[in-house]
């Protein structure tokens, strides 16, 4: 179980990694539009694989219960900021930032493991957050000012990840039913913007349209295997894990966009 969830960790990080790609595309697209249309689809696709494989019934007992529903709405709201600060710092040129953002998560992640689960780390394991947080605190000094973008996306998805470690329902149900909290505003967001004229989907081109849909499938693959391997696996070795995705979001600022990258 704990080797399926190093794999499960190693496949949703270089997943993530890859991210700031498919939201370029979508670069003509307004951050908060995108979201609905990310929330919109991941709960419709849940829904769908739910009822296929005959889980609805299952999932209506096991979500129908007062300290279930809250425990997943906290999640919920984690993880709705946690994307919306995301999509719009990488499609208004902040990848860089992101993936400091993300470089902060561990440290996070281990940090709360160790405070609330009482993981226990090695000398050298601690030796090696230590000099990653050396890394951090310089980089974040020398960036001039409060990086909040980094900020925001470091603590959302670290306390995310610890709340996905603590929670009571499956990778599949507990994914369903965070969509599921913010299904209706997205909706009536959409609903909003296609009356008001602002709407892309299905008004401007077929490839544009097939994104948006496929955020749905790209937004909840890597979280169901994140949710999976965080249950199997200390959240102390899933924030080590974790720098997978920044290193690839770094490069591809650097090297792909040519964000601004100086000797410091």
């Amino acid at each position: 179980m704990k080797k399926n969830g190093l794999w499960f960790s190693v496949g949703a990080y270089i997943a993530w990694g890859l991210f700031p790609i498919y939201w370029k595309w979508l670069h003509q697209v307004d951050a908060v539009q995108l979201i609905g249309h990310r929330i919109g689809w991941s709960f419709v696709m849940l829904m769908i694989y739910i009822f296929v494989t005959r889980q609805f019934v299952a999932l209506k007992v096991a979500v129908l219960k007062p300290k279930i529903l809250g425990i997943y709405f906290f999640a919920a709201i984690l993880i709705g900021i946690n994307w919306l600060v995301f999509v719009w710092a990488v499609n208004a040129d902040y990848i860089i930032e992101t993936s400091l953002g993300y470089f902060i998560n561990p440290i996070i992640s281990v940090l709360l493991g160790v405070i609330f689960l009482h993981e226990q780390l090695r000398k050298f394991q601690w030796f090696a957050v230590g000099l990653a947080a050396c890394g951090v605190v310089y980089l974040t000094w020398t960036y001039g000012h409060l990086p909040w973008i980094a900020l925001t996306l470091a603590f959302t998805f670290g306390v995310y990840g610890l709340v996905k470690k603590l929670a009571p329902l499956g990778s599949l149900f507990g994914l369903t039913l965070e969509t599921g909290i913010l299904f209706a505003p997205a909706l009536i967001y959409l609903i909003y913007a296609d009356f008001s004229g602002s709407s892309v989907f299905l008004r401007g081109s077929l490839p544009t349209s097939v994104l948006l849909v496929g955020a749905g499938a790209v937004t909840t693959i890597p979280l169901l295997m994140f949710a999976s391997a965080a249950q199997r696996i200390p959240l102390s070795m899933v924030g080590i894990m974790q720098y997978i995705a920044p290193t690839m979001q770094f490069l591809l600022g650097v090297w792909v966009f040519k964000e601004p990258f100086t000797h410091t």
